[in-house]
């Protein structure tokens, strides 16, 4: 099971706790982690038609900038006792996040990305932080972890995944999450809010329940019916009583819990993270 895993970053202290949590979290696994910095240049945009080059004054002080936080970062890191199952490769790189995480992940065939979420005060950002929104938003090649500020690292035993059962599911998105699950002999809590409090599903829903219970098969898994109000409620009150470590969503556009990170679902879910999120993708 080696991995390939990205690590975007700006230096912050959210970013060194992500990176310390996916050494953490893959301490077993024979993984290659590529550390990303993505520099801008004052004076100049990306919609610009002028791209600033090596020998410039600014941007050779930009590029030199990020590969001093560069060098700082990766003394930090040695600091982590070694592990000689993981191996480092350093990116600094003049480009948009976005554009730059899609280009390592085609060339360098990445699995997954961990970054830390950091708060704005914007209303989707404040939630999960600017840049971990614009990713989750856009990235569809490769899931993503998202830790939140200060969240100290504990191994993953509850891992809540909230479903409504309206769409199918396949065995490849839902690969990451079962991995997680069986590295750290973890239990999946299939989580259905149930509005109308009768523990009944129609026929589609009953039968995707079937479904997802035969990919999850021979994993730790339960399925539970919650009663609640709405689902920020439900999931958070179950997270609180079940001590969980993390949540688990798949990200498909249009569906109930695909739409998370687009501003009305995020308003309706309410959710404040306070353990990781694994962000799945319908890929």
């Amino acid at each position: 099971m080696d991995k390939r895993i990205l690590l975007p970053t700006d230096y912050s202290k959210n970013a060194l706790n992500a990176i310390r949590y996916a050494l953490e979290l893959y301490r077993d696994v024979q993984c290659d982690f590529y550390v990303l910095n993505v520099f801008r240049v004052s004076s100049y945009t990306l919609d610009n038609m002028m791209v600033p080059e090596s020998g410039e004054q600014f941007y050779d002080t930009a590029k030199r900038t990020s590969e001093e936080g560069m060098t700082r970062l990766m003394e930090m890191i040695r600091l982590h006792p070694d592990n000689p199952k993981h191996k480092f490769h350093t990116i600094c790189t003049f480009n948009s996040l976005i554009e730059a995480v899609k280009g390592i992940i085609a060339k360098k065939d990445i699995d997954i990305i961990v970054m830390g979420t950091k708060g704005t005060n914007s209303s989707k950002a404040k939630i999960f932080g600017t840049n971990t929104v614009t990713l989750m938003e856009k990235i569809k090649e490769c899931p993503v972890i998202a830790v939140p500020e200060g969240y100290s690292y504990s191994v993953p035993k509850e891992i809540v995944f909230p479903t409504d059962f309206k769409s199918d599911y396949k065995r490849k998105e839902l690969q990451y999450l079962i991995e997680i699950a069986q590295l750290h002999d973890s239990k999946i809590n299939v989580v259905h809010i149930d509005k109308n409090k009768d523990g009944k599903l129609n026929r589609k829903e009953e039968t995707n329940k079937q479904l997802l219970q035969d990919i999850l098969d021979g994993t730790d898994y339960e399925i539970r019916f919650l009663s609640a109000t709405n689902v920020s409620d439900g999931i958070n009150t179950f997270i609180e009583n079940n001590d969980c470590d993390i949540i688990a969503f798949l990200n498909r556009k249009h569906l109930f819990f695909g739409s998370i990170l687009s501003n009305p679902m995020v308003k309706e879910i309410g959710y404040d993270p306070k353990i990781p999120i694994l962000e799945l993708n319908d890929n």
